[in-house]
Formats: C-alpha cells, structure tokens, sequence
C-alpha cells in the first residue's frame, strides 16, 4: 500500500470490528487514509511510523491495553500523537490516558466532529 505523505494517514486500533469499520468510513469521508489493526498483537508487529499523523487507540484491548502501546511507542522513540476511545470510561483510566498524553479521550460512542478534530490538529503539524 502507498500513501503520500500529506499529514492524512491515521493507524486505527481497535478490536470491534464495527468500531474498526466505522472509524475507517468517517475518516475517508474527511480525507483521511487508515491503516487498520483488530488487536494490540497485530499493532506491536507493524514497525512503519513515518508517516503517521496520528495513532487511534482503544484502550481496553482483548489482547492488551492501548495505554501500554503508547508506552511501548514511547519507549521505542516513537511519538506520533495519540487519540484515545474507550466504551469503559472510568477516572482511573481517563487520568492514565491523560498522564500518557494524548490529543484526545474519547468515550463511546462519539461524534464524528469529537474525532475529525483533533487529527485536524495533529495532521497540520506535519504538513
């Protein structure tokens, strides 16, 4: 697969694969390309971030937790910025994903505009 490098490219994770779906759909009707990933396994074995402008992460996985993949970019020197959704909200979890850092927390299910929004800002950094 080959994107340009325009500051559209979004890594979606997510194990729901309607979540996974959907995700996709609204962010090419706002131009953006999606890489998809249905488990944290599939995601730890992709090594390409160059061109990322944003990562979306579930944060309660099947196999893992979306905040322990951030850390894991983090540790790996990789900083793409991250967007967070999550059906289980919780203060625990939201203050975790804070201390993480993040663009944003999103609680399912969200507006299409809670999710467009931030990764207008996180693509103009890179363009």
């Amino acid at each position: 697969m080959f994107f340009l490098n325009n500051g559209k490219l979004v890594f979606v994770v997510d194990d729901d694969p309607a979540m996974l779906r959907g995700v996709a759909r609204v962010l090419k009707q706002h131009g953006y390309d999606t890489v998809l990933f249905s488990s944290a396994e599939a995601f730890k074995n992709h090594a390409d971030f160059e061109m990322v402008a944003c990562i979306i992460l579930d944060i309660n996985l099947k196999d893992g937790s979306g905040i322990e993949l951030r850390h894991g970019l983090k540790a790996a020197g990789i900083y793409a910025p991250v967007i967070y959704i999550t059906a289980n909200d919780s203060p625990a979890v939201h203050a975790a994903a804070l201390q993480s850092g993040c663009l944003a927390y999103l609680t399912k299910p969200f507006a299409a505009h809670s999710l467009i929004e931030p990764l207008k800002r996180a693509s103009t950094r890179l363009t």
